[in-house]
Parts: structure tokens; C-alpha cells; sequence
């Protein structure tokens, strides 16, 4: 069998089998768009602040999408043991774990722009650099993804990957300058900000639309890079360690 069919096939069947199902789209919609209502109420804001606060519901409904995802696919197939069975097919482990990922990557940066949509039925978005945008959407989508797979790798439970993903997810709405900017955290904070890849990706956005960031964008995008690469090698570092070796 042809590489790319095998990787084509495996990227299907988890889209057909997880990505549709509730969990993943109360996570990955539902969740960033209460949290954005939420938003609005509390502090009495028009719809002229609204895109202020689109990367950040952007940036939310990606990381909450694809660690939902990876929770689920990884964990429970290898809790059914068909992951082992995957493992014996004639592919680099590098390939099946970046075909066991593509799919949330591509899922949640189409999810993703759903809230752009409904923003820009609400208010005009023509200042948006809509290159930059793109290119950030996928990169935090990937980022978030491989975050997802080295927790799932590393438990055993479904449960326990969504509870531990958690410890990360929420203190990153507040730490990562989605709606607040890190440069407004108390000082013991912000170098705990600058250790966490979704700052960088949240910082690129709102350049993308409000023409702001606190960081050079070259910067942004190699520490994102950076990010996304040692995420990923430390998840097949884990699968080479716990399931393989």
C-alpha cells in the first residue's frame, strides 16, 4: 500500500469516527463562543470592541478543539489497544503520528474561523491582514495539537487527559494575552507567559486584526516553530518510551 493512502485513510477514519461528535464541538464552538457572550455582558461592551476580542475567541476555540480531539483518539484507541494494531503497519512512526494529528489540525483550523465568520457579519473586518491571520490559525492549530498528543501519550484514561490538559488550558485564557495583555499580568508572571506557545500565536493575531503586538513577528513565528517541533518530538519521544519500547 502507498504511503500517502495509508496516511489519507488513517486521517478519514478518525474525521468519520471522533471529530463530528458533540464533546469535540461543545469544545471547539460552543465553550469560546459562551465565554465571548459571557465577555460582552460583564463589561458592557458595543460590537465596535468586538474585534478586539476575536483572536482571542479564535485562539480559544483551537486550543480547546484539538486537546479535546487528541484526548479522545489517542487515548482511547490505545486504551482499546487499536493504536498497537496501527503501530504495525509498514509506515515511519513519525507518519502515523502526524497523520493521527492532521486531521485536528485541518478540522480546528476550519473550526476555527467560524467565530470570523459570525464577526464579520457583526462588524466590519477589512483592516484584517488576512495572510498573517491564516498562517497563524494553522500554526497555533498545530502547536495545540502536538500539545494535545504529548498529554495523551502520556496517561492512560480519556479522563485523565481531559482533567490534565485542563491544568494547561485555563490558565492559558489568562496567561497568554488572549483577552488580556501579558503585559498587564503582575510581573511574576508574564516569564511563565512568555514559556507557553500560545502567547506567541495569540500575539501574531492580534496583529492580524488590530495592527498590535508586543513581540517582533519574526520572533512570534520561530518561537511558535520552535514550540511546535519540540512538542512533537517529545510525544514520539513518549511513544518510543511507554508504548514501544
Amino acid at each position: 500500500m502507498k504511503t500517502w493512502i495509508a496516511f489519507w485513510n488513517i486521517m478519514l477514519k478518525d474525521v468519520r469516527t471522533y471529530y463530528l461528535k458533540p464533546p469535540n464541538l461543545s469544545w471547539g464552538l460552543i465553550f469560546p463562543l459562551a465565554w465571548t457572550g459571557m465577555f460582552f455582558i460583564k463589561s458592557g461592551r458595543g460590537m465596535e470592541s468586538l474585534a478586539g476580542v476575536l483572536p482571542g475567541v479564535v485562539a480559544v476555540s483551537i486550543l480547546f478543539g484539538t486537546t479535546s480531539m487528541l484526548a479522545v483518539t489517542v487515548t482511547f484507541e490505545k486504551k482499546t489497544r487499536s493504536f498497537e494494531r496501527l503501530l504495525l503497519a509498514p509506515m515511519p512512526l513519525e507518519l502515523i503520528m502526524l497523520a493521527k494529528t492532521g486531521g485536528a489540525i485541518v478540522f480546528e483550523t476550519l473550526n476555527a474561523f467560524v467565530p470570523v465568520l459570525l464577526a464579520a457579519w457583526l462588524t466590519d473586518l477589512q483592516q484584517v491582514v488576512w495572510g498573517m491571520f491564516t498562517l497563524a490559525t494553522v500554526m497555533i492549530a498545530v502547536a495545540s495539537t502536538f500539545q494535545g498528543l504529548f498529554i495523551a501519550v502520556a496517561v492512560s484514561e480519556v479522563f485523565e487527559a481531559q482533567t490534565f490538559s485542563n491544568f494547561f488550558r485555563f490558565p492559558m485564557i489568562f496567561l497568554c494575552g488572549l483577552f488580556v495583555p501579558v503585559a498587564s499580568l503582575p510581573w511574576m508572571l508574564r516569564p511563565l507567559s512568555y514559556a507557553l506557545p500560545l502567547t506567541y500565536g495569540a500575539d501574531i493575531l492580534h496583529g492580524a486584526v488590530n495592527g498590535v503586538h508586543a513581540m517582533p513577528l519574526t520572533l512570534d513565528f520561530l518561537a511558535l516553530g520552535a514550540f511546535c517541533a519540540a512538542l512533537f518530538m517529545g510525544s514520539l519521544w513518549n511513544v518510543k518510551r511507554k508504548w514501544i519500547a
